[in-house]
This record gives C-alpha cells, structure tokens and sequence, in this order.
C-alpha cells in the first residue's frame, strides 16, 4: 500500500482561458495533517473543488489518484463515497434542524420504510463522545455558536466514515479558546487515523498542527516542505514570492489632541431591550490616532463601534462629541454627514455588492457627489476618481467593470475601504479589517492604515488578532462583558497583559496584579 493516501497530478484548470492551475502536482500521506497555504488567488479553493467533486472530471486536465487507485468524480457524491469530505468556510449546516437530524441528512437508518430517530440519536451520541462534545444532539443547529457548528460539521463528515478531511479555514470566526478545542480535535483525528488538508492564513495554526506544508502561488505548486524545516517567515516567503522584513510597517506619524469623545456609552440587546450588551462605555481620540480594541467575541467590541456608527439596531444611551461638539447620530447618512466611515465585520453581507461592478461598489453610495444641480451623473469626474482610489489602493482588477465577486477576499476589502475614503472621513472605523485574507493582502492594508493617519485620519479598529492589535495600535481599549476594562499605550504592551483583561483578571490594565492572578493561583 502506498505511503499516500492522495496523489492529484497535472492538475490543469482554466477560467475564460485563464489558467487557475497550472500543472499542479499535490501529495498527501496517510494520516497526516497536511496544510494548504497561498495568498487569496492561489489556487487553493480550486483544487480542493477539483479534489471533492464541486468541479467534475473533464472540465479540468490531470488525475487523481485516491488509496492507490485513479479515480474520477463527477460530483460531490461521488467523492464522499470514496471518505472525502470538505467542511468550507461558510458552513452548510440546516439551523432549524437538530444536531442529529443535520450529521444524517441523506443518509437517515431507516426502519419499515419510517426514520429511525432513536438509531440516528443513538448514534450521534456515540459520534459526539467521540469528539469529546458536550451538546444535547436534539439542539437545534442555529442555538449552536458558531464554534459547535464546526464542530458539527465535523462529526457529519466522520458518520459518513471520512478517511480524508478537508477544512477551508476552519477558524476564521472562532475565539482562541475555541481555536484549541478544535485543534485539539484535530489531534486527535490524527491518533485514530483521520488524515487532514489543512487550508489557513493562520500560520501559527499550521505550525502547531501539519506535519507539511504545502505552498500554492499564482496557481503554481511552489514547494512540499517538511514542518520542522520551516517557519513564518519561510512560509511567507513561499507564498508571496518575496521577503516581507517587517508584517507590520509602522509610519512615524504624528499625533495630534483630542478631537473625538464617546461618553457613558450603554448599548442594549436587539432582540431583548432590557439587556445590556455595551455598559458605561467612555474613551476619547486624537487626530491621527490608531485606537485598537481588543476583546473576546461576545465581549461588546462590534456593538459598541456599530452604535456609534448608526447601524447598531439596539437601543444606545450616551453622547458623542466631535471637536468640542456634542453630535446626534441616528443612522450611517448622520455619521458619514459628521465625518465618520465604517468598513463592517462582514463584507460580503454589509460591505460590497457582490454582483455589482468595482466602480459601483465604490461610487454607488456616494453618487450624489457627482450629480449636478439638474440630477445628472458626472461620469467622467465619477471614473476618474475611481481610477485614482483602485491605484492608491492598489486594487488588482483587470476592469473597473468587473463584478466585484471575481475579486480577492483582500481586493474586495481595499473595495470596501475605497468606498469608506470616498467621502473623505475624519474617522475611519474598521471592523476585522483582515479577517479571512491572505498574509500578503494584509500587509498592503497595514501599509494603508499607516498612509491614512499620517494624513491626519483617526483610526479605530477592532480586530481578534492580538498580533494586530500590538502591531498597528497606537492606543488599546480592552473590553470584557460589555464594559472597558483597561486602557494601554502600546509600548511594552504584551498579548500576556491584553488577554489577561479580555478574560476578566485583570481591572484597568494592572500587570502586575494580573501577574499576580496567573501565577500564583
């Protein structure tokens, strides 16, 4: 029996006579965790299209070689017959079914023709303690955090008697403590045998967990390597093709005083008004300042921002003050009027539009700036400014009318920036400004936050990343349950002294009393 379970060779595919893939060759041994690293655009999502059926045999070149045996698929059936399974990003879970009823859709035991509720329970019993789950398998999937959900995808994958795993950046909504117990799991997938592609921006993770490391670039296999013979570094260094020194480029900038005041904040519950999700919130900015907030998810960041920019359909309390002035701000047309611009948590939901072209995702809510006094459309000053902010910004786009969803997770980002700086804000509020992209396009939006603030554009951002948030911030504000729970400068600023705020040992950034906590209890 071969040493691998995978073999995908000369893998060819083609886009509008662009090639996608070029003559990839992609091996993955038997039980192992292997990762799939790239740059958004690689290849990655394309291969695996190819490896678990979403891509039928004959619309690429090349063959797969499965357990020893070539094998063709025509669908993603055919490829979960043979134990493939891909868990994507955005997860297929049904809400409004159970557990239960979601791990054996399609695949329900039956008895005299009727559902056997009682096996598919039983089983899913076994499948969870398995995993070491503790979730009641008649949950209902929606009454999951997004979290179990993986995890549900998971055992699903497993009843089907997986033998080759595939996960799609598997942690881009979790927590870091919901990052461990899955990997965790992955581990011990691992011991019993499970062999895992591994697809992340998160190179940390892939350090932790594969045993090799695959690097796509520009549809290119670049290199195999072995995990012990590598680092972050080298990793990058792979996958953009070039040494970036320094992740973080900071710009000298300057800071200027305090123009921009939030006082005694509350934000209430959407759906339940007597709930308190944002508590006496206070902080203030300075012009051309970089104000990090730090927090667990769940812990008020995204409320408290949101609130303030009018989008936040929770009841709030609590003033806001612009150069001295107290501003009322009902929705987003009352922010952007008072200068403040917001790029949301999800840009595909709130950010773009996906089938529109890029010249309307970044002109369309600011088209009346281009109309003249008889409601005309000045094309021409609408195009070249357009123009201007896709080469500042570097945007990679062969046309200006190119849907926007043909882009690149970081493009379709720097689009959603584009359209923010188009009404030329004072504040630039960015919400997870790198969630799910690629290390090169985060860069290029590191650099961009730096060019802003020398500007003189203020800059808040929220961001799960403590890497980030010690890398860009000037400032960091730490929530935990709703409230501000500590204030520091960045300098000396260690993820030690942030986490230990965000989990609540911490009051008003005390080091030394959280070194306290920590390390004697």
């Amino acid at each position: 029996m071969s040493e691998y379970i995978l073999e995908m060779q000369g893998i060819i595919k083609s886009f509008s006579g662009v090639r996608a893939l070029d003559d990839v060759n992609f091996k993955v041994k038997n039980g192992e965790i292997h990762a799939l690293c790239g740059e958004n655009g690689a290849g990655k999502s394309t291969l695996m299209k190819i490896l678990s059926g979403v891509y039928a045999v004959g619309t690429y070149e090349g063959a797969i070689v499965f357990e020893g045996k070539e094998v063709e698929f025509y669908d993603i059936g055919d490829s979960e017959k043979l134990g493939i399974a891909i868990i994507h990003q955005e997860l297929s879970l049904v809400k409004n079914l159970s557990v239960s009823e979601n791990i054996f859709m399609g695949c329900e035991p039956n008895k005299y023709g009727f559902v056997n509720f009682h096996e598919i329970y039983k089983k899913t019993y076994e499948l969870l303690d398995e995993l070491n789950l503790d979730i009641n398998p008649h949950t209902k999937v929606g009454d999951l955090g997004i979290a179990k959900q993986q995890l549900i995808e998971i055992a699903k994958a497993l009843s089907k008697n997986a033998k080759l795993l595939i996960l799609d950046e598997p942690t881009a909504s979790l927590t870091e403590i919901e990052v461990k117990i899955l990997m965790n799991i992955m581990k011990e997938l691992k011991r019993k045998g499970v062999t895992c592609i591994y697809i992340s921006h998160k190179l940390n993770e892939v350090l932790e967990l594969a045993d090799n490391v695959t690097v796509l670039r520009d549809g290119k296999c670049i290199k195999t390597e072995e995990i012990h013979n590598l680092d972050q570094n080298k990793i990058i260094n792979m996958m953009v093709g070039r040494e970036l020194k320094d992740l973080f480029p900071r710009i000298p900038h300057n800071i200027g005083e305090v123009f921009f005041e939030v006082n005694d904040f509350n934000v209430y519950d959407a759906s339940n008004s007597a709930k308190k999700i944002v508590r006496s919130a206070s902080f203030k900015l300075r012009k051309g300042e970089i104000l990090g907030i730090a927090g667990l998810v769940g812990s008020g960041r995204t409320e408290l921002v949101s609130s303030i920019f009018g989008t936040y359909e929770g009841q709030k309390e609590g003033t806001i003050k612009m150069e001295g002035k107290e501003i009322v701000i009902k929705n987003s047309i009352d922010a952007l009027l008072n200068g403040i611009a917001m790029v949301p948590e999800d840009r595909k939901n709130h950010g773009i539009i996906s089938m529109m072209s890029v010249q309307k995702n970044i002109s369309l809510s600011n088209i009346s700036k281009y109309k003249s006094s008889f409601n005309f459309v000045n094309k021409a000053k609408e195009i070249r400014d357009v123009r201007q902010y896709i080469e500042n910004l570097k945007i990679k786009t062969p046309k200006m009318d190119l849907p926007v969803k043909h882009l690149s997770g970081g493009n379709q980002q720097k689009v959603v920036i584009a359209k923010n700086l188009l009404v030329e804000p004072k504040i630039l509020i960015l919400d997870e400004p790198t969630r799910g992209i690629d290390v090169g396009a985060k860069y290029e939006i590191y650099k961009l936050i730096f060019e802003l603030v020398k500007e003189g554009i203020s800059i808040i951002m929220v961001s799960s990343e403590l890497p980030e948030i010690l890398g860009i911030s000037d400032r960091v504000l730490i929530m935990h349950e709703g409230e501000i729970k500590g204030e520091f400068t960045n300098e000396n600023l260690t993820q030690e002294m942030i986490m230990g705020t965000a989990i609540g040992r911490v009051e008003n950034g005390s080091y030394q009393n959280y070194r306290e906590k920590v390390f004697t209890e």
